[in-house]
């Protein structure tokens, strides 16, 4: 069935241009000829499906905090198409076998597009023994063990000869253990004056350093998770610079907020926590020069009796499928940081591209993984409206402008806001 969306900016290469498209098949089709429905999109913004290359959906094994059923229904409503999975589930992605008690649910019940990690040693440990990469490689999306870093330098160096083999990437959750000392916020003013434990920036871009070079020895292509640190940011830098085969990513809280911004409560508790006002401006001016060329949510929910411990007690993480779209848009694009177009590219374009996912352009014979977004819709981050079954984010109550209103996926609406009507 042809769908004719009219009444729509649409987003080609960097730019904007009033038009409209048509879907048929599940792929985006010339505009022209008889249409079986017509969609007016009402002026809205259409843009690559965004993806999100850093979410947990939680299952297998941890089905409290979130399923792939409610988990990609919160990714369509936030306006992704692709989200990859990461391996902290149970059983851990770390043979065909166990990485099969993921991908059986994800087919039947994702409504998006989920493409996963595998582990990067057995058991997700980050020591012990390396998976066998070639046998997970058609399966996956790189290899992780996100949430722990890989300890030792000689194990490391061997999975990336490895991934390199196989031509995946390393993504790599970069922390170096003996450095946390029992921290669980950053090791700043906040946290002398308040009496908790503090993590040190070294204790993430120490790793992003040894990897990097290693990264360079082998020739693997490697990504940072959740970058953090103003060092972690001019490491890369420089590795771009020397024509290296790295990349990274940040998530919106580091980018929006510093420990100056803490409070006593379990939402504003994540790994890697919060750093300073520096660091803060060290990823925004990576986000602006292009060092940093993903923005990822890092959406990891936890049950509310987890994060109902204030800082000390709490669970690491925070959800933000639901929210990243309007909160980046607000205080980024609303404020003149970046512009419209480089938070595009972020979020979907980018993102494609260094995962070879395929897509980010709206052209006939592309996929139709688009989203239709308000810029202008004003609201408030309103956690209990998410589908996710997370509801633990440091914006709640955030007064916001911008909304999904439409996401395609293969020319399916996997989610349609109430307020777009045919």
């Amino acid at each position: 069935m042809k769908t004719l969306y009219t009444n729509a900016v649409v987003y080609d290469g960097g730019r904007f241009a009033a038009g409209e498209f048509a879907v048929d098949g599940g792929c985006v089709v010339p505009a022209g000829g008889v249409a079986d429905r017509v969609v007016d999109l009402g002026g809205r913004h259409v843009v690559p499906g965004l993806v999100d290359v850093h979410v947990h959906l939680r299952e297998p094994g941890f089905s409290q905090k979130e399923t792939i059923a409610t988990g990609t229904a919160a990714a369509a409503r936030g306006g992704y198409t692709t989200v990859c999975s990461m391996p902290n589930l149970n059983p851990a992605p770390d043979t065909p076998q166990t990485l099969r008690a993921q991908t059986d649910i994800i087919r039947r019940d994702a409504v998006v597009r989920v493409v996963p990690y595998g582990c990067i040693t057995i058991g997700q440990r980050g020591c012990g023994r390396l998976v066998d990469f070639a046998a997970l490689a058609p399966e996956v999306v790189g290899f992780s063990d996100d949430g722990r870093g890989v300890q030792s330098d000689g194990l490391m160096e061997e999975a990336m000869r490895r991934a390199a083999q196989v031509g995946k990437p390393v993504v790599a959750h970069c922390e170096v253990d003996d450095l946390l000392r029992g921290g669980y916020i950053h090791d700043g003013e906040y946290c002398r004056a308040h009496g908790h434990k503090g993590i040190c920036s070294e204790s993430e871009w120490r790793q992003v350093e040894r990897d990097i070079a290693l990264a360079e020895k082998t020739g693997c292509q490697y990504h940072v998770c959740h970058v953090s640190t103003r060092e972690s940011v001019e490491l890369v830098r420089r590795a771009k610079a020397r024509g290296l085969r790295v990349s990274c990513e940040t998530a919106p809280h580091y980018l929006l907020l510093c420990d100056e911004d803490l409070q006593e409560d379990g939402r504003f508790k994540m790994t890697p926590p919060l750093r300073s006002r520096a660091d803060r401006e060290a990823l925004v001016a990576g986000l602006q020069d292009g060092t940093i060329e993903v923005i990822a949510t890092d959406h990891a929910p936890h049950t509310a009796a987890e994060k109902a411990r204030g800082l000390a007690g709490s669970a690491m993480g925070v959800v933000g499928l639901e929210c990243a779209f309007a909160v980046l848009n607000t205080a980024l694009v609303g404020r003149g940081i970046i512009s419209f177009a480089r938070l595009v590219e972020a979020m979907a374009v980018a993102p494609r591209r260094i995962f070879s996912l395929g897509g980010g352009t709206i052209a006939a014979g592309e996929p139709a993984d688009l989203t239709a977004v308000d810029t202008e819709r004003a609201g408030t981050v309103d956690p209990d409206r998410f589908l996710s079954m997370g509801r633990s984010t440091p914006f709640a109550g955030m007064a916001v402008r911008g909304e999904v209103m439409l996401t395609l996926v293969g020319g399916r609406e996997a989610y349609r806001n109430g307020d777009l009507k045919r």
